[in-house]
């Protein structure tokens, strides 16, 4: 089959691998569509992945083709979407419920072959079945929508909320719809891109700028989120915390990252800062969500490329161009 394949940092081809075997608890799946995502990128510079050579791809959804010998719940042919999650269930972490923070964390599309490819493998119990109005070209987006609904869960609701959002990226964008949705008074979005920008005022944020500079909110903002992981936004954003406000950090940095914090400013106006990694317990709220119509794929997908120029599709994601780029096999 064809593949992408991370095979050393900064060097991406797509070539042909052997066709994956499932195991006995095991799918394969015939690849309907994969999102790119910053970790992508932060593979692609060396981080993240425990080793190369990869075949990246964490967000995706296709078509069941193949069965292992222990499968029972999926039949070949049900149209699924696919939580790339993969915890070891044995560590303190999973023990205690907190999966995502699991001691021996892995990922499909990060430390095992992902869905950047004609076919991938899933355990089973990691496949959501697609209700049949939900377009399985355009479930890709549920695994990054549940990395939103992680956010939101971290945020633990707030109602009236006056929320600011850096970043109207895809994760920026999905914020905004679940800050709409979780009783936010107001949604303010920041970004340099003007294209992007404009998005966020199509999906309804209440103001839009360049530099919270330009909008006049002196006391500050009641939840901050930082979905760039860029290192001025977030020093930014930590200036930008109302009294008794929270500060979420969702966006993903580089390792080397570093933002300075007021300890005093901290214990005196009592903020909190936070952050949210990854899925845990909500991929399948996402895909309900998602077959709600909570998203429209028309507005989030800006491409969709061939799997042959993943390659030229990082490169476009890196400089910023569009918002949600899926390739296509």
């Amino acid at each position: 089959m064809r593949a992408a394949v991370i095979e050393a940092p900064g060097k991406v081809t797509v070539a042909t691998v052997a066709d994956p075997t499932p195991g006995p608890r095991e799918v394969v799946v015939d690849v309907a569509a994969c999102g790119l995502c910053g970790t992508d990128l932060h593979i692609l510079q060396g981080e993240f992945a425990p080793t190369l050579p990869i075949v990246p791809g964490h967000e995706f959804a296709g078509v069941v083709v193949g069965l292992g010998s222990g499968v029972t719940e999926l039949e070949v042919g049900d149209r699924v979407a696919v939580d790339p999650s993969l915890h070891c269930h044995e560590c303190r972490y999973c023990r205690i419920g907190r999966g995502n923070l699991c001691d021996n964390w892995n990922a499909i599309g990060v430390s095992v072959a992902g869905g950047a490819a004609e076919f991938a493998v899933a355990p089973v119990a990691n496949c959501v079945k697609l209700p049949e109005h939900v377009d399985v070209a355009d479930a890709a987006l549920i695994e990054p929508l549940s990395c939103a609904v992680r956010g939101y869960d971290v945020l633990n609701g707030n109602l009236g909320a006056e929320v600011l959002i850096y970043g109207s990226g895809t994760m920026g964008l999905m914020m905004l719809e679940l800050a709409k949705r979780t009783g936010a008074a107001s949604v303010d979005m920041l970004d340099v891109n003007s294209e992007r920008l404009a998005t966020a005022g199509t999906l309804g944020c209440t103001r839009s700028a360049a530099s919270a500079d330009e909008l006049e909110q002196p006391r500050g903002w009641d939840v901050v989120i930082d979905a760039t992981g860029n290192q001025a936004a977030i020093q930014d954003g930590l200036g930008r915390v109302a009294k008794a406000g929270t500060f979420l950090q969702f966006g993903v940095s580089d390792y080397a990252t570093r933002a300075t914090i007021e300890p005093y400013k901290i214990y005196n106006q009592e903020i909190t800062i936070t952050g949210s990694m990854a899925v845990l317990h909500s991929y399948e709220r996402a895909a309900g969500l998602f077959a709600t119509g909570v998203l429209d794929p028309k507005i989030f997908i800006s491409h969709r490329l061939p799997l042959e120029e993943y390659p030229q599709a990082l490169d476009q994601f890196k400089a910023g161009q569009g918002r949600k780029i899926v390739v296509v096999p």
